[in-house]
């Protein structure tokens, strides 16, 4: 890969994901090519983790075959993907955990994209960092907000952090196609 990574580059955006005739937002190709639905929350990320998908294998042991029992695919699971960022005047991820948890909108989804920025390859037109890849989340919940440690004797900067729960990881390269993991 030409590109070269940056550390602590990382633009988070959340859509709507709302439903529409029993699909969600998130489901249409335009959404999927980011063409629609409204961005709610995002912005630059010092941290993201939790980006993994694990399949539970079936064992199933058959009589007869001594050297092993048969590995078949089963159900994937998805960690809860934590964002973390310093503190900013934006308040757009503690609303979004705020209007999850109470009323009419309660567990209130988003989908969600994560591009991987770093330096243009050498002798390329642009300026700016590109996108060298980018995550997309399914129908993401917000699960946990925490807020900063105070203290008055601290250096560090003020940091945020939201954890999210969704139902879905694609991963996706420019110039690629997409698919999950890959």
């Amino acid at each position: 890969m030409d590109e070269l990574f940056i550390p602590f580059r990382f633009k988070v955006t959340l859509y709507s994901a709302d439903k529409a005739g029993g699909a969600t937002a998130a489901d249409t190709p335009e959404a999927q090519r980011g063409e629609s639905g409204d961005v709610l929350c995002g912005g630059m990320f010092s941290e993201v983790t939790g980006l993994e998908a694990s399949m539970e294998v079936k064992t199933i042991a058959e009589g007869g075959r001594n050297w092993g029992a048969l590995q078949r695919s089963g159900p994937t699971t998805f960690a809860p993907v934590v964002l973390k960022r310093g503190v900013t005047s934006v308040n757009d991820l503690w609303s979004w955990f705020d209007v999850t948890t109470r009323g009419a909108n309660y567990g209130y989804r988003l989908r969600g994209e994560i591009a991987v920025l770093g330096n243009p390859a050498p002798g390329a037109a642009s300026s700016g960092p590109v996108t060298v890849l980018t995550f997309k989340l399914a129908n993401a919940l917000p699960v946990k907000f925490k807020g900063p440690d105070l203290s008055g004797t601290a250096g560090e900067v003020a940091v945020e952090e939201l954890h999210l729960v969704h139902e879905g990881l694609t991963l996706e390269r420019p110039g690629a196609g997409s698919g999950a993991g890959g």
